[in-house]
């Protein structure tokens, strides 16, 4: 999802601990896509309550988040709103992908053969999925932030303000929208096995800081943006054979995107509102960052009342989330 800039933006490694005392935006639709893509059975098929309803994000979401509250961060779950008309063409092509990669896994399970990779890629988010995670995250006394349009914009926005101090996320979108630093694989660190082979790496957060990146690269954001838009983005598909690499050479030739397309015979349709909804997205400022406590008899009804989740080990992990708090504010009494 969103543009791939891996190759020309600088990582680095952290640890959980270097985020501790610091409020991230979390990009939820990307998290809970990741946990529903990740958590699964051995044959591909999600984790599923009694009545059938999937809860593998329900299970990264509370066991994850926990381990990461525990190690100080403070997260604010950013959900996205109307999807901007030129995400149209996106989307439908991603559910298309999702519908035939469904079909593979099918296949797989009837000749008895693997198919996580195709169990994986047929993951989709429902409106059911979006609003259990918005429940448990509240109950868990997390801040929910409603972005009016894409999540990764909101929370760069409430980054680059000063609001939260990184965007996590894996795309990379939230560069372009302007976000100062941006953590990835926050979510999912630990132990994965590679596609097909049965080896295992050990997945790390890494961070990216944009000045920086800009500076190394030599260029400014708006023509970060224009790198992307010729790359292709969630709103376009970018020009032939133009990757980061290409893409940065002709920026950096050419000065801008009009003088690039100038000199190509295959163009990029409304460009401008692209580059535009990347520089000046649609934002807003109606939100509160706080962390409320956390309600155990809430997590503990919903999550094993009524989606069957072993009751010890959700009840354990909802009362470190309830000792968190109370440490928290035993430490702000002490301030006033």
């Amino acid at each position: 999802m969103g543009v791939d800039l891996g190759d020309l933006l600088q990582r680095k490694k952290i640890e959980i601990k270097d985020l501790s005392g610091r409020w991230v935006a979390v990009d939820a639709f990307n998290t809970l896509y990741q946990f529903l893509s990740i958590i699964r059975q051995r044959d591909g098929t999600p984790l599923m309550d009694s009545q059938g309803r999937v809860t593998s994000h329900l299970s990264g979401l509370l066991y994850r988040t926990a381990n990461l509250i525990e190690s100080g961060v403070k997260l604010a779950f950013v959900f996205d709103g109307k999807p901007p008309l030129l995400k149209a063409g996106t989307l439908a092509e991603r559910s298309e992908v999702r519908e035939k990669a469904e079909a593979a896994w099918k296949e797989a399970q009837a000749a008895g053969e693997d198919g996580f990779k195709y169990a994986q890629a047929s993951s989709r988010l429902n409106s059911e999925i979006l609003e259990d995670g918005r429940r448990l995250i509240q109950a868990m006394g997390l801040p929910v932030i409603q972005a009016p349009s894409e999540g990764e914009a909101q929370a760069a926005h409430m980054a680059a303000k000063g609001d939260v101090d990184w965007v996590a996320s894996q795309d990379y979108d939230s560069l372009l929208f302007g976000a100062p630093q941006v953590v990835r694989n926050l979510a999912i660190t630990g132990k994965r096995k590679l596609p097909k082979k049965n080896i295992y790496v050990d997945v790390e957060p890494e961070v990216i800081r944009l000045q920086e990146g800009l500076e190394i690269l030599g260029i400014s954001r708006k023509q970060l943006v224009e790198i992307g838009i010729l790359c292709g983005t969630d709103y376009n598909s970018g020009l032939k054979r133009v990757g980061p690499k290409t893409a940065l050479k002709l920026i950096r030739e050419k000065g801008d995107l009009e003088s690039v397309l100038a000199g190509q015979v295959e163009q990029i349709d409304g460009y401008q509102e692209i580059r535009n909804l990347f520089l000046c997205p649609e934002v807003s400022d109606s939100y509160e960052i706080k962390i409320k406590k956390p309600s155990v008899d809430d997590i503990i009804s919903f999550l094993v009342e009524e989606r069957d989740f072993d009751a010890e080990r959700v009840e354990k992990t909802a009362k470190r989330l309830e000792e968190v708090y109370r440490r928290g504010q035993s430490t702000l009494d002490r301030w006033f």
